[in-house]
């Protein structure tokens, strides 16, 4: 299928591993099974910075990364403490001949303050153009921003997710991919003064949902692929759906 064929495979891990008793909405602890079932699906790498982060506090966060880590699953957005994310974060991808640095963000935790030391990376410039130039340092190929951001069940992305998404442009980060709306967004694909090309997906909607809400019933896979140009940067990057 489309995600075991991919060279890499990244989801957004929307949920918490804190164990029984396991709960939906609107704080969510899911069995240990669902992370092996998502690695038999496929997928390479999870995102763990979003909005349901801290649901089961210090035990969601921490047991989460935990049984990420003893399953061999690459992940970032959440770290136990600042020593960690100095050492895992920004996350560098070496594939095929490819250096690729992936950053992960969201604008909040619904209100429940992130608990010390643990950190869950956050939509702020400031922590964000650190985090920038020392994936620049890496010398990577392409820089791939998955921000979760935006408002539930708007098809259109607001005007923050548009000013954001200008800003990474402007600080060499390419492509973005967004989520949080449950809802699909548009893809803009931009094109620079150099005529590369630069894909911008506000929202993927949700892969795995039992929502109801009007426009929830779909979500979307976004393909890239990369190409290098004799120069080994990234000069082409198309997409499919």
């Amino acid at each position: 299928n489309e995600i075991s064929e991919a060279d890499v495979a990244i989801a957004n891990f929307e949920t918490t591993l804190a164990e029984k008793p396991y709960t939906g909405y609107p704080t969510f602890s899911a069995p240990d099974a669902f992370l092996r079932d998502c690695q038999k699906a496929g997928f390479d790498i999870m995102l763990t910075a979003n909005n349901h982060t801290c649901d089961k506090g210090k035990k969601g966060i921490e047991r989460t990364i935990q049984m990420m880590d003893s399953l061999g699953m690459p992940h970032l957005g959440s770290y136990v403490d600042e020593a960690a994310r100095q050492e895992q974060y920004p996350f560098l991808l070496e594939k095929n001949g490819f250096r690729i640095v992936l950053l992960n963000y969201t604008y909040g935790t619904n209100g429940i303050p992130v608990p010390k030391p643990n950190i869950v990376n956050p939509i702020d410039t400031t922590i964000m153009r650190q985090d920038i130039q020392a994936a620049k340092a890496m010398n990577p190929d392409a820089i791939i921003a998955f921000m979760h951001w935006g408002v539930e069940y708007t098809i259109r992305p607001i005007a923050s997710q548009v000013t954001m998404a200008d800003w990474l442009l402007q600080q060499g980060v390419t492509p973005i991919i967004g989520g949080h709306p449950h809802v699909i967004e548009p893809i803009e694909l931009r094109e620079d003064d150099n005529g590369e090309k630069h894909v911008v997906a506000y929202s993927l909607g949700s892969f795995v949902s039992n929502q109801s809400q009007e426009y929830t019933y779909g979500g979307m896979l976004v393909k890239l692929e990369l190409e290098k140009d004799t120069t080994t940067r990234v000069s082409d990057c198309n997409y499919s759906l």
